[in-house]
C-alpha cells in the first residue's frame, strides 16, 4: 500500500526581532507585507500590525519597547 504525497508550498521563515539583545517577536510574510507577532509583553502593543518591510518592523519594534510604560 502506497500513501499519496502531498505537497505543500514552501512557507517562508519568521525572521526573529530582537532589541537590545533580547527578542520580543518575529515577522512573518504576509500578502500585505510582513505582519509582526510579539513573544514579550512589551512588545505586545504593535502585536499582528502590518509592516511593508522587515526593517519597518524593526524600527517600530524598537520604538514601542523603548516606550513601553508610558504614558
Amino acid at each position: 500500500m502506497q500513501h499519496q504525497t502531498i505537497s505543500r508550498p514552501p512557507s517562508p521563515k519568521p525572521i526573529a526581532i530582537d532589541v537590545d539583545g533580547e527578542p520580543v517577536g518575529v515577522v512573518v510574510r504576509a500578502d500585505e507585507g510582513y505582519r509582526f507577532l510579539a513573544v514579550r509583553l512589551n512588545a505586545f502593543a504593535i502585536d499582528g500590525k502590518i509592516f511593508s518591510s522587515v526593517e519597518a518592523a524593526r524600527t517600530a519594534v524598537s520604538e514601542a519597547t523603548h516606550n513601553f510604560g508610558e504614558p
